[in-house]
């Protein structure tokens, strides 16, 4: 049985989101059906609000209804410590752990030439800045472990190498309780590399 043209059409719009396949999507679209009109209105809204209201914060790049997003805002924090990452979605996991109270800094991407992605490409040119005008004393890198991380750690190591800043770089290694057998080669070079003295 074919859906009518404006529920195959909702369909479709579901299956442009990541993981989401044919019948996931069409029980996505069907149960917006039996949704009451308030909360169908409430998921449209929000979908619009996502678009028009989130914009990237002017300092460190994170997401922000704002000009400044609530870490750059927060009078609290550590202000001469960056920590590096790829994603605004990273610095949500950062502050799920609640360890680290400095500020962050967005790239919005990692270099990869195979990609057509340069360093010219990512939000490197903010970051000197930032560490020129408000002085900072250390930037933490804590980007994807992959070839890219590496080429983007790397290169960033480089550029700052001249600058009075510290550059650190998060440990990389095997997660508790992971089977050997299914740690992959980069996995494994990095946690060898990474390896911290036991004994005395």
């Amino acid at each position: 049985m074919n859906y009518p043209p404006t529920i195959r059409h909702l369909i479709e719009c579901f299956k442009k989101l990541p993981g989401i396949g044919e019948k996931t999507a069409e029980r996505l679209a069907l149960s917006i059906l039996s949704l009451d009109d308030e909360v169908n209105d409430l998921f449209a809204d929000s979908i619009k609000n996502v678009k028009t209201k989130i914009k990237r914060c002017q300092k460190c790049n994170n997401l922000t209804e704002n000009d400044l997003c609530d870490i750059c805002s927060d009078t609290s924090r550590d202000k001469q410590v960056i920590c590096v990452v790829d994603d605004p979605k990273n610095i949500i996991l950062f502050e799920k752990v609640g360890s680290y109270s400095g500020m962050y800094h967005v790239l919005n991407n990692l270099i990869s030439p195979l990609d057509g992605i340069n360093p010219e490409d990512i939000n490197l040119e903010q970051l000197i800045k930032r560490i020129d005008e408000d002085k900072i004393k250390e930037i933490i890198i804590a980007v994807k472990p992959s070839i890219e991380g590496e080429t983007t750690a790397l290169y960033i190591v480089k550029l700052l190498e001249k600058k009075d800043v510290v550059v650190s770089k998060i440990a990389n290694g095997i997660p508790i309780g992971a089977d050997m057998e299914y740690i992959d080669a980069l996995t494994l070079e990095m946690a060898l590399e990474d390896r911290k003295k036991i004994s005395e």
